[in-house]
This record gives structure tokens, sequence and C-alpha cells, in this order.
């Protein structure tokens, strides 16, 4: 099922309030992205590079490396609509093997709101 455009607006709207209320400074910035009934949460961290990095010789400088990583988004997790803004499946990214895999909500729940997906997904905000 297609997500009706006024609800990918009040759904990125209900994840961007959440997201900035109880993780805000966790992340610079949030991608959330509507394809078919899917929604795709990704978000974008400065990073932390150790003092001293990299060793000389490295194949990048320190500032290519820092560039590069603030732009490689974090795969927080997908959501699959069903024709109701609080009934979403949700998919936890695994960077094991790069896929989303189908997964509970924290309430052991298959069905759940996009706030609590961004809680599951959260996960790798994480420091």
């Amino acid at each position: 099922m297609k997500i009706p455009q006024i609800v990918r607006e009040r759904t990125r709207q209900r994840i961007e309030k959440h997201a900035k209320k109880k993780y805000g400074r966790q992340y610079t910035r949030l991608d959330i992205r509507f394809r078919g009934p899917l929604c795709y949460i990704d978000a974008y961290r400065e990073p932390r590079i150790t003092p001293g990095w990299p060793p000389d010789g490295w194949h990048e400088t320190r500032e290519q490396m820092t560039e590069r990583l603030r732009k490689t988004p974090v795969h927080l997790c997908r959501m699959r609509y069903f024709g109701d803004e609080n009934r979403w499946s949700l998919a936890f990214f695994t960077y094991s093997n790069e896929t989303y895999r189908p997964c509970v909500f924290k309430s052991g729940k298959f069905l759940g709101t996009p706030e609590h997906a961004f809680e599951v997904g959260a996960i790798h905000l994480d420091d």
C-alpha cells in the first residue's frame, strides 16, 4: 500500500520531533525517505576520529576522512505502512550482513508507531 502524501508529512514530523527531543545531540541530521509502502530512517553524525589518526602514508588525509564520514549515513530502521498512521511494521538494519531484518517493537508486538520504531533503530546512535 503506497503511503499517502499527508501521512508521509505527518510521519516525518512525528519522527523528527521525537528524535530531536530524545536523541538531538546524537546526530547532526536525519534522512527520512519514503518508497512505496516503506519508510527508511537514517541519521548522520559528526565523526569522532582518534587523535593521531590517520598514520603517515594513509590513503586519505584526516580532513578527507572526516568529510567522508560526515556523508556516511547511519541506517537506523525501515518501517512498512499498514494503512493507519499508528500501524507500521519494523525492520532493523543489521550491519553484520548489511540488510534490514524484520523485528518486533520493544513492546513485543509486530506493529507500532513511528516513534517506537525510531526507539529501536536509535540503538545505532549509542556511543
